[in-house]
């Protein structure tokens, strides 16, 4: 999956690390959206954001079920602000990438995320970027 810089402007960049909650837009193998609340990080850097999550969620199902060309919708509100970081998403269980996901989720959230035995990560290549009031 090919990553890259994604610039944003500051104010964003600070609300992307407040420790509010998103929604993760995926499509169904039938092609209507499943929309649910996680949680995520995001580093602008690499373009990547992270939502961690079981292998067997519909979420990850939607994404593996999509291939390659799997796009999603990640959008983090607070009143009239809000960002939504759109792109191309893999799951992987790979032990470094989970790692890395742990890891940026408890430093964003204060706290660890669940680990079930089948926890997977969903990485997102974001290469568009829409916001409001930020």
């Amino acid at each position: 999956m090919s990553r890259a810089t994604v610039e944003l402007p500051p104010s964003t960049r600070v609300f992307l690390t407040r420790p509010h909650t998103a929604t993760l837009t995926t499509l169904r193998p039938d092609g209507t959206p499943h929309v649910t609340p996680v949680r995520f990080t995001f580093d602008p850097v690499t373009g990547l954001a992270r939502v961690t999550t079981r292998a067997g969620a519909r979420k990850a199902r939607n994404v593996a079920a999509g291939g390659p060309t799997a796009r999603v919708a990640l959008c983090q509100a607070d009143g009239f602000r809000w960002v939504t970081l759109e792109g191309r998403a893999i799951v992987t269980d790979g032990p470094a990438g989970l790692a890395e996901a742990i890891h940026r989720y408890a430093v964003r959230y204060r706290a660890a995320p669940p680990t079930p035995p089948d926890l997977v990560v969903v990485e997102i290549a974001v290469d568009r970027v829409l916001s409001l009031n930020l």
